[in-house]
């Protein structure tokens, strides 16, 4: 039975080589389906989605730089009132294809799915990739609605972007924020979820344990968070929202030579009006500074549980993200009880932007299971 996103009491108003380990490689996957990769996939990518590709010199410097095939940019936006929102959105594949809804995280937007998107909906998958609440040109339907951003509402606005596009099943695949908000999904409303991809594993959060200190090293690498808890972060973030996001990239992904145009393409979606109210909101809310919405009280004392997920899924780890748990997987390995594969990938954390070809296999595999 479909299950309801539900609802505000408020009235509704550079391509980075990429490895697989040859680990946990399960019997049975459909390996025929994910023999899409290559030249070929460049064709298709430019007359699916009518993107341009652009120029990008070599490392080394020593030849003059090749034109890439790779996409930039998505067709049209779309809109759609869904929940709260009124979510902007791009769409790729047949209408009558399996559902993936991938999910961005911060500081980025729908294009760490740009070259990821084509390569599915040539694999005849219907790709949506929403922007999150505050991002790009989502927005709120009421001036009066809470600017909330704890775990549990991303979830309820993709259920909600589901129930509005009809899809009553998807593939849910992210990293970040949007490989917790898919883990709750799976979570809390398996019967929506066909399989997950997550990067970083199980990324549902415990405020219990966030008020645990981590050693040095491992604090000093979540700086942002620690400034956002104060006023004059707030105020950093909103008078330098472009240069802090350029730092967060080059911090998460040591190895990721992107160029300017790459990280400025989606450092305009930081433009949205609630953008620095929802970042605070969410990075204060998980060090219990700030207030979650009573009507999702029931939703996080469930997640507070740390639910086991069922589905089947995927999870990546990136080699060289700071934020990867040691350990390959073994630390969050006992938070998914069905059909499972992990794979650690050398780039850093925003894996779909890094290694599209990777992450769009982990699709197809998770989907094979």
């Amino acid at each position: 039975m479909k299950t309801s996103a539900g609802g505000s009491a408020d009235t509704l108003d550079s391509t980075v080589e990429s490895r697989w380990c040859t680990v946990d490689i399960p019997d049975g996957a459909d390996h025929s389906r994910r023999q899409f990769l290559g030249a070929a996939a460049g064709a298709v990518v430019t007359a699916q989605i009518g993107m341009a590709g652009s120029a990008h010199a070599d490392a080394g410097g020593k030849e003059p730089p090749v034109p890439s095939t790779a996409p930039t940019s998505f067709g049209p936006l779309k809109q759609i009132d869904a929940g709260v929102l009124n979510v902007g959105y791009v769409e790729a594949g047949p209408v009558d294809g399996r559902a993936v809804v991938l999910l961005h995280g911060w500081p980025y937007d729908i294009h760490s799915y740009v070259e990821v998107a084509p390569l599915l909906a040539a694999e005849g998958y219907r790709v949506i990739v929403p922007y999150l609440r505050g991002h790009g040109t989502t927005r709120f339907l009421s001036r009066t609605t809470f600017r909330n951003a704890q775990q549990s509402v991303f979830a309820v606005d993709i259920l909600a972007l589901m129930d509005a596009l009809k899809i009553e099943k998807a593939i849910l695949a992210g990293y970040d924020w949007g490989s917790r908000t898919a883990d709750i999904i799976a979570a809390l409303w398996p019967e929506r979820c066909e399989a997950l991809v997550s990067v970083t594993g199980y990324l549902i959060t415990n405020r219990e344990a966030n008020k645990r200190p981590l050693p040095p090293k491992d604090e000093w690498a979540w700086w942002y968070q620690f400034y956002f808890a104060t006023e004059r972060g707030e105020l950093g973030l909103d008078e330098y929202r472009h240069d802090l996001g350029r730092l967060v990239w080059k911090f998460n992904s040591p190895t990721w030579d992107f160029d300017e145009a790459t990280y400025d393409r989606t450092a305009r979606a930081f433009d949205n009006p609630d953008y620095v109210a929802i970042v605070i909101d969410n990075y204060r809310w998980r060090l219990s500074l700030a207030k979650g919405d009573p009507q999702y009280d029931g939703l996080e004392k469930r997640l507070a549980a740390a639910p086991v997920i069922g589905v089947p899924t995927v999870t990546l780890d990136g080699q060289y993200d700071p934020f990867t748990p040691p350990g390959n997987g073994a630390s969050y390995r006992d938070k998914f009880s069905g059909k499972y594969a992990h794979r650690t990938l050398k780039v850093g954390h925003n894996v779909p932007q890094e290694a599209p070809e990777a992450f769009a296999e982990a699709v197809i595999e998770a989907d094979g299971f």
